[in-house]
């Protein structure tokens, strides 16, 4: 009988001290940095409010940089540019011309002047656009000047006139 109580005494010290060690960890870890507890209002009224927020920041900033490229030097989207005779438009590098109206010639101090991407093939210095053709600047320095007395090109991306 002395054996079984020892034994029943052992049982319960031993849940007792599981229940306790298990209680005290799990209040010790709720809300650790290690296990942060959050809320759902937490959640619904001020993080998604915060996200949110940079999202528009982000949104309008962009927007502001793509209304900023459309004043005549960059752009993401084609834009038509006027020239006169004998002025020139250089491009930076993955700049992009399409000769809409009038004649322009290549502008290059080497070989390959433009590429022309509707035939694949290359047009070097003095070489004639031809219309609604696609030509992209791969090299800085390359350019288009315009031949005559109103040239209109669509362009897309980075440039200067001249």
């Amino acid at each position: 009988m002395k054996k079984n109580r020892w034994v029943l005494r052992m049982m319960v010290l031993l849940v007792i001290s599981g229940v306790m060690s298990m209680t005290v960890s799990l209040a010790a870890e709720a809300g650790s940095s290690q296990d942060p507890l959050v809320t759902m209002s937490y959640l619904n009224e001020t993080f998604l409010g915060n996200v949110l927020q940079k999202v528009d920041e982000k949104i309008a900033a962009r927007n502001a940089q793509l209304t900023g490229q459309s004043s005549g030097t960059s752009s993401a989207v084609f834009q038509v540019v006027t020239l006169s005779s004998g002025q020139t438009l250089t491009g930076d590098i993955g700049c992009e011309v399409m000769l809409r109206v009038g004649t322009a010639t290549c502008v290059a101090p080497s070989t390959p002047g433009l590429i022309d991407e509707t035939t694949a093939g290359t047009l070097n210095h003095g070489g004639a656009l031809v219309q609604n053709h696609l030509y992209m600047m791969t090299i800085e320095g390359r350019g288009v000047k315009a031949t005559a007395a109103t040239t209109k090109l669509l362009v897309r991306g980075t440039y200067t006139i001249s």
